[in-house]
Parts: C-alpha cells; sequence; structure tokens
C-alpha cells in the first residue's frame, strides 16, 4: 500500500511538514511496511514559503527591506534551487502582522519591500517568482513594489510618488522603460483566490481596508484613489486595471503586478500543486491522506484539502482529511474530492492544551484511521 500524506499547516500549531511527518508516525506505528511519501502543501497564503522549501529542498533566505511604513523589517522569501524558483509572501515584507493595531494605516503603507524582496530574487538568477498577497497592510496598488524595481511613478510635480494609498490621489506618470530588465525574462504567478475588482463596492478599498486600519471616511478616500489610479493606469499603458479579475487582492497589489510585471493571478492551491508536480506524485498512491487546522464549510474555496483531494479523485484515489477542529458546512467538502473527514480532538480540552496536544494527536488518530481501513 502507498499512502502520500499533503496537508497544509495546522495554523499555530505545525507547520505542513511537522503535520506531514506526525501522520506518517501513525502510519508506520501501525504498519512500518506500508509506503509512505511527504508532500508538504499551501495555499500561497501564510506558510507557503516553509512548505515549498519543505516540500521541493529549498531554503529560506533573509532579507532586510523596508516595512509597510518605510522602516527597516527582516523578511524572508524562499529559494528552489532545483526548479531556478523564488517563493514570495508579500506579507513578509508588507503585511498586517508587522504592524501593531495603533500603526494600521492604508493611507500611508506601502508595498515598496515587496518589490525589493523581488529584486533580491532576480539577484538569484531565478526564471521563475511564486508570490503569495495575502495578509496584505497595504492599499498602495502596487506602486510601491514597483518604484522598488525601477520603475518612475511620478506625482503632478513631476517628483516620485509618494508611499501609501493616500498619494494615489497625486499619480500623474507611469513610465515602466525603467523596470529592471530581467523582469521580462522572468514568469511571475501570483496566487490570488479573490476576484474583487480594483474599486467600487466590492473592491480593495471597501472590501479590506477596514481590516488594514481604515475608517469609513478612509475607505472613501481609499476607493476614489484607487479610480485616479486606474485612469493614469488606461492612459499611460493601455490598460483597464479595474477589469482583472482579483485586481483588487492585497490592496490593489493584484493589479499593480498584473499591469507593472504583466504576472498571472491564478488560484493559489493551483500555482502550488503545479510547481511541486502533484499529478506526477500521485502515480501509484492508494490513498491520500490530506488536511488543514480548521476544515469548514471555507476550504471548498482554493484551500488544500479539496483542492489536492479533487486532483486525487480524478485518478479514482482514496481521499481523508484530517483537522484540528471541524467547523460549520464542513460537510461540503464531501462533494469535492474528500472521502472522509475527522477530528484529532479526543476529549474535552481548551485550546492550548489541545495545540499542545497536537502532533500526539494526529500521529494517534492516524494510526487508528489505518487499522480501520485493514479491517
Amino acid at each position: 500500500m502507498k499512502v502520500l500524506v499533503a496537508p497544509d499547516s495546522f495554523k499555530g500549531s505545525l507547520t505542513a511538514l511537522e503535520a506531514a511527518e506526525n501522520i506518517k508516525k501513525g502510519i508506520k506505528n501501525f504498519d512500518s511496511e506500508i509506503e509512505v511519501d511527504l508532500l508538504p502543501l499551501a495555499d500561497g497564503g501564510e506558510g507557503t514559503v516553509q512548505s515549498l522549501v519543505d516540500a521541493a529542498g529549498g531554503e529560506i533566505i533573509k532579507k532586510e527591506v523596508k516595512g509597510p511604513l518605510g522602516d527597516k523589517v527582516t523578511a524572508f522569501y524562499g529559494l528552489l534551487r532545483e526548479q531556478n524558483t523564488a517563493v514570495i509572501e508579500m506579507a513578509a515584507a508588507s503585511g498586517l502582522p508587522l504592524l501593531s493595531e495603533e500603526e494600521r494605516n492604508p493611507l500611508k503603507t506601502t508595498t515598496y519591500g515587496t518589490g525589493e524582496l523581488i529584486k533580491a530574487a532576480l539577484d538569484k538568477g531565478v526564471e521563475k517568482i511564486i508570490i503569495g498577497i495575502g495578509g496584505s497592510a497595504t492599499n498602495d496598488a502596487g506602486v510601491g513594489m514597483a518604484q522598488a524595481l525601477g520603475a518612475k511613478i511620478t506625482d503632478k510635480n513631476g517628483g516620485p510618488l509618494a508611499f501609501g494609498g493616500e498619494s494615489l490621489a497625486e499619480i500623474k506618470n507611469i513610465d515602466l522603460s525603467t523596470l529592471d530588465p530581467r523582469l521580462k525574462k522572468v514568469e511571475i504567478l501570483a496566487a490570488c483566490d479573490v476576484d474583487n475588482p480594483l474599486y467600487g463596492k466590492n473592491g480593495a478599498a471597501y472590501v479590506y481596508a477596514a481590516q488594514k486600519g481604515a475608517d469609513q471616511e478612509m475607505v472613501e478616500v481609499l476607493d476614489q484613489n484607487l479610480r485616479i489610479f486606474n485612469q493614469v493606469v488606461k492612459q499611460e499603458l493601455g490598460v483597464d486595471s479595474n477589469k482583472i479579475a482579483g485586481a483588487g487582492a492585497a490592496g490593489g497589489l493584484g493589479a499593480g503586478l498584473a499591469v507593472f510585471l504583466g504576472a498571472e493571478l491564478k488560484s493559489g492551491i493551483e500555482i502550488i500543486l503545479n510547481s511541486l508536480d502533484f499529478e506526477s506524485r500521485l502515480e501509484g498512491v492508494d490513498l491520500l491522506i490530506t488536511g488543514e487546522g480548521m476544515l469548514d464549510g471555507q476550504s471548498i474555496y482554493g484551500k488544500v484539502p479539496t483542492g489536492a483531494a479533487e486532483r486525487a479523485q480524478a485518478k479514482e484515489i482514496a481521499v481523508i482529511a484530517l483537522a484540528g477542529s471541524l467547523g460549520e458546512g464542513v460537510e461540503k467538502v464531501l462533494d469535492h474530492g474528500i472521502d472522509a473527514y475527522f477530528s484529532i480532538i479526543d476529549r474535552p480540552a481548551d485550546l492550548e492544551t489541545i495545540m499542545a496536544a497536537s502532533p500526539k494527536l494526529l500521529s494517534n488518530l492516524s494510526e487508528q484511521l489505518m487499522r480501520v481501513l485493514s479491517i
């Protein structure tokens, strides 16, 4: 029997690799002869760099860049040397976790540091860059990112446009001729699981800016400034960025990556599965065990368990999902390739206790599942 173990991280307690290793431990406790292949996964959000580095035998490289408010922060990216690919989480340089509640202000925050991470990856000679764009603290439409890569984006006075969503009101000209020329030789994929337009009631500001520190007045200003940005982009580059599916992701970084760098916006889990050649890893597999910290009705929207399960189902491979907890609507995953799901919790306990015990709980559950399957 061959089992492919391909979970996401159990956030707050286990990385994807640690989860996979504990599932393997349980399987081997039952029968050491079972062949177990480990493939830690991610969906383009937090943990994507670590998961791909673990899965592909890459390395994590730290880099000092400008943080969301322009101060220096130590960020990171992953380098998959065999694939000549870099993996970036924009949140590592421009994300909400880098700011306190009081510091959050999308009128001022910038994606400049994300651009610096892209430049650092180019310095390694990569041919492909995968960018996860979740968790942003910004609403600057990727202008800061483009400036860090050499674009000349100027205001009405001819000077460099200042950082932040507030400054988009002053944007006048966009010159991409000075962009780092190495970008033309690199494939850029942005992991984007939303289809929000750049502006409007379903756009970047109205849907996401509040969690980044914006009040209602700021939301309206930011939305108006994104409209101004789009007008200049249409005039200067001949592109209506508002029509790009996912343009509003990460405060408009989705639009910026597409119009400035020619990036392709795709489902995060699809990017990851394709990058890891998931189809080949399914060859000869009898059972796929996947999972994540919380399995619920939202898991059908671009998350690891159902993304992996649907591909396994197409090859008529059985799929079991393991989770730290099961939430509302979890039964929906049964229509997306998962044959059965289980929670690791074996008795009433507080969250802290469960998270601390999660390695053992995951191992124990995996062993019991194999015992049931052997009957």
